[in-house]
């Protein structure tokens, strides 16, 4: 059976294709602060939100972690400081201190709970690093298992989330 292509969908090959458009969101700027727009920080409202509503699994005197709304990974977490600040070099010692705490205990939750083998773990400082949200501070952690970077990712540039957001917030959560 040929592929028609319709609509500038690309060139006609074999290949079905499967489609994330909730990723179209983040990539069009939903949730983004720009300068030049009102759009409030979403690392300082989340601070304002119900752990539940904002899917944030702990919150520590200076930092937390929170799910990412637009996971690379399933357990794709931030951990954000409480203060909004965009570089590394301008956290307090005891911030920076905290933050490495709680990913280090984010580690251990995610191997307890998902049974990852590995992490990917950065931060991206400034917009041009890559930073989505580069004037407030926030690490990836990204759990990473074998053979997770299998068909999906490479060929239909999409990730398969096993489980709603929710519901892995409420197991981190639970285990943290």
């Amino acid at each position: 059976m040929a592929f028609e292509s319709s609509g500038g969908a690309g060139m006609p090959d074999r290949w079905e294709r499967l489609w994330a458009p909730h990723r179209m969101a983040y990539l069009a700027g939903e949730n983004r602060p720009k300068a030049d727009n009102d759009v409030a920080c979403p690392f300082c409202e989340i601070l304002k939100m119900s752990d539940e509503k904002a899917l944030i699994v702990a919150r520590g005197k200076e930092v937390y972690a929170v799910l990412n709304l637009y996971p690379y990974n399933a357990g794709h977490m931030l951990i954000c400081s409480n203060r909004h600040v965009a570089d590394l070099t301008e956290l307090s010692d005891s911030e920076r201190n905290e933050m490495q705490e709680f990913t280090s205990h984010a580690m251990k939750v995610l191997r307890k709970v998902s049974n990852c083998g590995g992490f990917n773990i950065g931060l991206n400082q400034g917009a041009l690093s890559g930073a989505g949200i580069a004037d407030h501070i926030h690490q990836h952690i990204v759990p990473r298992w074998f053979g997770d970077a299998n068909f999906m990712p490479i060929i239909g540039h999409t990730k398969v989330l096993p489980k709603l957001l929710s519901q892995t917030r409420e197991e981190l959560a639970s285990a943290w």
